[in-house]
């Protein structure tokens, strides 16, 4: 594999004008890059960086070409571009049977900033804060209940947590009765994007015809009857209107002609928000103990801060652990029209992709990349186009602020209640499970 991103030379740019079409990349079959991309992203990321610099090209089956980007100055390009040219919901074709036909994530233009200022409301300011209490309740349940003194998975638990927090704050769904058989579904549902023996095929056969996989299709059409009920069932509630949960505020949101949200539209932003909530933050909560344990004295340095009421080195160890361990490695925009960047006229219908793995891991923006250094951020704030775990422009994830937060009280419930050690003092290294990159071992600690 090597050898084969060795294969091309760069191409050195002339000293006037644009070279029309493709930055170089690996010469291998669109087929071996797909099959080498879903399991070892940031391998090829690396090599193909050392091998042609900032900007390179990758194919992908069923995704076209994609033009990666590792410098921010293109990235601030992608992300303060036209929205018109610059198609995020085009790039994110891949997930419209997951999530539908109408999420935020899949759509451009005006029906995309439709949905978008539609879900703005609960992640904003002291609605999101009022959340803190829930999210702390669901998190000390959970640790409390671990064992103690024996190595132990976090991920895993992690995602229980998170999957409760999007049950009773998104859903609004608080009863056991209704959230066992909930639950259920939207962990199986879960699999769609998380599980790699389900999502290859995915790439394998395309988005179009994803529905011909009965197992793709038996666990959409389960949730959907289970999400269906709890709008039907919340439309009819009393307290609608002072509940503060994010289906109670999608009931009662409008669209610009006073209309409201229908229930195909709701029902596509709730998953939108579980899928883009769930693995991600949990995933990101495993990292962030994974790198903590293995620097005891930064993980003392929380402890004592968090004992002292003081957030400021929790805020910063959020950040360099999405950071040095992002869990989504890129964003992808899809060109309407010819573009110029990086000294290349790109053609109409090219995908260009801010690579967040390699912003974050660019030297001159962050001395020692590879370091696990919260301290960075302490007095240094991150970046707009040099830290960009959520993306960026107007595409930027709407749940960032929620993300960081929903992490932040979960890491403080944690450290609070035991002393954490791993179980080996290895690092452990990055597994690609469909989309994300999780740690190998699942976070193995040891609590005490």
């Amino acid at each position: 594999m090597e050898a084969a991103i060795r294969a091309a030379a760069p191409i050195e740019l002339p000293e006037r004008g644009l070279i029309k079409g493709l930055p170089p990349g690996p010469r291998m079959p669109r087929a071996l890059q797909t099959a080498i991309w879903s399991r070892q992203a940031q391998w090829m990321l690396g090599q193909s960086r050392a091998r042609f610099g900032d900007m390179f090209t990758i194919r992908i089956a069923h995704e076209g070409d994609w033009v990666m980007l590792a410098d921010p100055e293109m990235v601030k390009q992608v992300f303060t571009g036209d929205p018109k040219i610059f198609h995020a919901g085009e790039g994110n074709q891949i997930l419209r049977p997951i999530l539908g036909d109408n999420s935020v994530l899949v759509l451009d233009e005006k029906p995309h900033m439709s949905q978008r200022r539609l879900l703005l409301p609960p992640f904003h300011g002291e609605r999101m804060k009022g959340y803190e209490r829930t999210m702390s309740e669901i998190a000390g349940r959970e640790i409390d209940s671990w064992p103690a003194g024996t190595p132990y998975k976090l991920r895993p638990r992690m995602q229980a947590i998170t999957l409760e927090i999007i049950i009773e704050t998104v859903f609004g769904v608080h009863d056991t009765e209704r959230m066992g058989p909930l639950r259920e579904a939207l962990r199986d549902f879960l699999d769609l994007t998380t599980n790699p023996r389900i999502l290859m095929p995915v790439l394998m056969v395309g988005p179009e015809r994803v529905n011909m996989i009965p197992a793709f299709r038996r666990r959409v059409e389960a949730v959907d009857r289970l999400i269906a009920e709890v709008i039907d069932e919340r439309r009819r509630a009393e307290d609608l209107e002072t509940r503060d949960d994010v289906l109670s505020m999608m009931l009662q949101a409008r669209h610009e002609d006073g209309s409201p949200m229908s229930d195909a539209e709701i029902r596509d932003e709730l998953l939108t928000l579980l899928v883009a909530g769930h693995e991600t933050t949990a995933t990101a909560l495993s990292w962030a103990m994974e790198r903590l344990t293995r620097h005891p004295e930064k993980l003392e340095r929380l402890r004592a801060e968090v004992e002292a009421g003081e957030d400021a080195y929790l805020t910063a160890t959020v950040q360099e652990t999405l950071r040095l361990r992002p869990v989504i490695v890129v964003v992808v925009r899809k060109l309407t029209e010819a573009v110029e960047l990086g000294g290349y006229e790109l053609p109409a219908g090219a995908r260009v992709v801010p690579c967040i793995h390699l912003i974050h891991r660019d030297p001159q923006t962050y001395p020692e990349p590879e370091r696990f250094l919260p301290e960075r951020f302490l007095d240094n704030p991150p970046g707009t186009y040099t830290w960009i775990p959520f993306g960026g422009g107007v595409r930027r994830c709407l749940g960032a602020a929620f993300a960081q937060f929903e992490m932040a009280v979960v890491l403080r419930e944690l450290v609070r209640r035991y002393e954490i050690t791993p179980a080996n003092p290895a690092s452990e290294r990055t597994l690609r499970r469909a989309i994300t990159e999780t740690p190998r071992h699942d976070a193995t600690v040891v609590l005490n």
